[in-house]
């Protein structure tokens, strides 16, 4: 047998489940802002974004700073300017086709919210908080990963303590985030937890303590989270219990991988679901019942995405 040949297979393996993660993942995302209130969104809040924060924490690796913050400002808030501005342009015609007002019609006083982002941006842009506080987490979970690049070293207890004591306290303090700055020092810690848990050794023994805690944000018996306002339920009860659901999906995704092509699909996707999903409800949900704005707000994205994928310029600027 062809080694090379081996090894690609497994790395494809290993890339197939991340995006089967990611899949499930936005999927979640969706389904929490097309059902707004209940069991349902409650569930999904549970732990929709910490996956995202731990999948970066499991995928990262220590970068020259200069070269990564570089190249992250650029990949990142390239597409995030780009998706707002467009997102901006339609509600000026739309809000008017229906008879209202876009939610920016005061210029230039208007720009000073699009700029400041995150908190400021509700409505059609409410998820634009989350591009940026990744970007900010992870340029800062590089440099202390340069540091120290063994997660477990005993080290990153000076960072992280002050890092937990910080994120809860200024969720307490207020729910001002511009560019979803207020949410930094949880990602910071979520990006942690999800490098750590590839040093831990799968045992099934795990599923049972995972799942039960896993319950405690599912079935609403800690508060749920909207890492958005660094609202994160109970102190550690909530978000632990984000983090074992998002372990137990881990492990779902890389059973599943090589049977979940359409999940996959989404995952790869995933950054123009995520920023387009939300005004397709917002615009939809008049003339739309739920189940058929969940399928709106996911295909139409995916589709969108295909086509960007078609054209070099265009994957450029927003993908």
């Amino acid at each position: 047998m062809d080694n090379r040949g081996h090894d690609a297979g497994k790395a494809q393996f290993r890339l197939d489940w991340v995006d089967v993660a990611r899949g499930i993942g936005i999927i979640a995302v969706v389904i929490g802002h097309v059902w707004t209130r209940g069991g349902v969104r409650d569930a999904m809040y549970s732990f929709h974004m910490p996956l995202f924060f731990l999948l970066s924490g499991m995928l990262s690796r220590p970068h020259p700073i200069a070269s990564f913050t570089r190249r992250q400002i650029v990949g990142q808030m390239r597409p995030y300017a780009a998706f707002l501005t467009l997102l901006i342009l339609i509600d000026q015609i739309v809000e008017p086709l229906k008879g209202g007002r876009p939610i920016f019609h005061q210029w230039p006083e208007d720009m000073v919210p699009i700029l400041l982002g995150g908190f400021w941006l509700r409505g059609p842009y409410t998820i634009f908080w989350f591009v940026p506080c990744l970007l900010i987490a992870r340029l800062l979970f590089n440099a202390v990963l340069l540091c120290w690049p063994d997660v477990l070293d005993r080290r990153w207890a000076f960072v992280l303590l002050p890092t937990v004591i910080l994120a809860y306290g200024m969720g307490y303090l207020t729910e001002a985030s511009p560019l979803g700055l207020l949410s930094v020092p949880m990602a910071f810690v979520l990006l942690w937890a999800g490098a750590v848990w590839p040093r831990v050794r799968w045992s099934n023994r795990m599923i049972l303590p995972l799942a039960l805690l896993a319950l405690v944000g599912l079935a609403e018996i800690a508060p749920t989270l909207n890492m958005k306002v660094a609202d994160y339920g109970w102190p550690l009860v909530s978000i632990g219990s984000a983090v074992a659901t998002c372990l137990l999906l881990f492990r779902l995704s890389a059973r599943i991988a090589p049977f979940a092509g359409p999940v996959a699909a989404l995952g790869r996707a995933s950054l123009v679901i995520m920023y387009l999903h939300v005004a397709l409800i917002h615009y939809g949900s008049p003339y739309l019942a739920k189940p058929w704005l969940l399928m709106l707000a996911l295909a139409l994205p995916f589709g969108l995405h295909a086509l960007i994928r078609r054209s070099r310029v265009a994957t450029r600027i927003l993908l």
